[in-house]
């Protein structure tokens, strides 16, 4: 279809008084430079690769504690948020070229056009910034598993190495996947950011001798919060796949 994704970008969304502290840190992390700052109040930049196309932007907001969404350029945009309507998601903005969307369950989104980015970033010492991870309550998890399965149709939907996961992977190139996870209780939807990580103990440290703060340890992963207060997690998947490491 003419309106399917041909590119991602993992979003960093953080408060405005913090902004400058989350984009040295993100920078830092994923080996990037910031664009010039755009919009009307110079709120977006873009963390930009030599040598490949971004797949990462910040956005400082006016409220809140921020957290993370996805952009996905397309081939037609009004093809692709008709589909997502008809899904069940809402529109927020609509700005002509490209819109803000929210999902059955809450999380926002936008689509603009592709301009043709293909060329995805490097693993960067180990790391790499590879999805989005949106945190769903447990009456809101079947519905949005369903809508997200259903707007990317020529993605993969499989489940996740744990009954509460389940990932929405991209085609081979696009740099950012999606997992969807069940909470244990019943709260707004947010997302973070997560890293998959060759050693996810080297790469903990790395980021706090830079001013990430550990927040907590899971099954697998390891939650941090950055300089801005922004919680994300140190994943063991391996980078150049984002899948499980596969046993020796």
């Amino acid at each position: 279809m003419s309106g399917r994704v041909r590119w991602t970008y993992a979003f960093i969304d953080r408060p405005a008084g913090a902004f400058g502290a989350a984009c040295a840190f993100w920078t830092a992390v994923t080996g990037t430079r910031l664009s010039e700052l755009r919009g009307d109040d110079k709120e977006f930049t873009t963390l930009l690769h030599d040598g490949a196309d971004a797949c990462v932007k910040a956005q400082a907001v006016a409220s809140g504690p921020g957290g993370a969404h996805l952009d996905f350029p397309v081939e037609d945009v009004r093809e692709f948020m008709d589909a997502a309507l008809r899904l069940g998601a809402e529109t927020v903005a609509d700005h002509g070229t490209w819109a803000v969307l929210r999902s059955p369950a809450g999380q926002l989104f936008c689509t603009m056009p592709w301009r043709a980015e293909s060329v995805r970033p490097p693993v960067v010492r180990g790391s790499r910034l590879d999805q989005v991870c949106v945190d769903l309550a447990p009456s809101a998890y079947d519905g949005e598993v369903a809508f997200w399965s259903a707007l990317l149709a020529d993605w993969e939907s499989v489940p996740g190495s744990r009954p509460e996961f389940h990932v929405i992977k991209p085609p081979p190139g696009l740099p950012v996947r999606i997992l969807l996870q069940r909470l244990g209780e019943e709260r707004p939807t947010t997302a973070h950011l997560d890293l998959a990580c060759a050693d996810a103990g080297a790469t903990r440290a790395e980021h706090e001798r830079l001013g990430a703060e550990f927040a907590a340890e899971g099954f697998g992963w390891t939650v941090l919060r950055d300089p801005a207060g922004g919680l994300y997690c140190l994943t063991g998947r391996a980078p150049e796949t984002g899948g499980l490491p596969t046993p020796c």
